[in-house]
């Protein structure tokens, strides 16, 4: 099955700006700044297809987890999918999303690669702004962040997750929490980062 999707991308995590996980004026990323990765992804689609079915103008965001210290750091997520999209829209994003349909995402998404804990999948409502470092994203009685601004430093930034020949910026959070089932956090200051995205399988 061929599928393609591509717009902006925004995330927020606890660790402390810049996210050490990241790949750093060329120098790969290492360990967490805590030792454990809690955080929050997001999406929004300006254009995509798979086998003739739109994608485009769809959200999809993600809750979260994994320990480094954990055998193989396995990520645990509970992955949201715009409510909007109809019954076929909704299970191809889910599949592209986990990575059941392979291509870029087991390039880009760590939890298709790696062993991966799936806590849910919902249909949501999300709510998202990628104005430049003014992202924002609500998930109702779930997911909550805000950026407050971009990192002041001058450092050339990539994430592996939108893709490491994407030019993106480090962000540096208001807020970001997460209340759903085991996944539950909050933290304030922390770092975020924005790129554009172009995936296909």
């Amino acid at each position: 099955m061929s599928w393609r999707i591509a717009g902006s991308y925004f995330e927020s995590c606890n660790c402390d700006p810049i996210c050490p996980c990241r790949r750093i004026d060329g120098v790969a990323g290492g360990r967490s700044t805590f030792g454990e990765c809690l955080g929050v992804l997001a999406w929004s689609i300006g254009h995509g297809e798979a086998e003739g079915l739109t994608l485009a103008r769809r959200k999809v965001a993600m809750a979260v987890r994994y320990h480094d210290d954990e055998p193989g750091s396995p990520w645990k997520f509970v992955l949201y999918v715009d409510d909007g999209a109809d019954d076929a829209q909704r299970r191809m994003l889910e599949q592209i999303f986990t990575g059941a349909l392979g291509g870029d995402a087991l390039t880009h998404f760590p939890w298709a690669w790696k062993e991966s804990v799936q806590v849910a999948v919902r249909a949501a409502a999300i709510d998202v702004s990628h104005e430049p470092r003014r992202q924002w994203l609500r998930i109702r009685d779930h997911v909550t962040v805000r950026i407050r601004d971009a990192w002041a430093g001058s450092e050339a930034v990539t994430c592996v997750i939108p893709g490491h020949d994407r030019s993106g910026e480090e962000l540096v959070a208001d807020e970001v929490r997460v209340d759903d089932g085991p996944l539950r956090f909050a933290f304030s200051g922390n770092c975020g980062y924005a790129a554009p995205f172009d995936y296909a399988g």
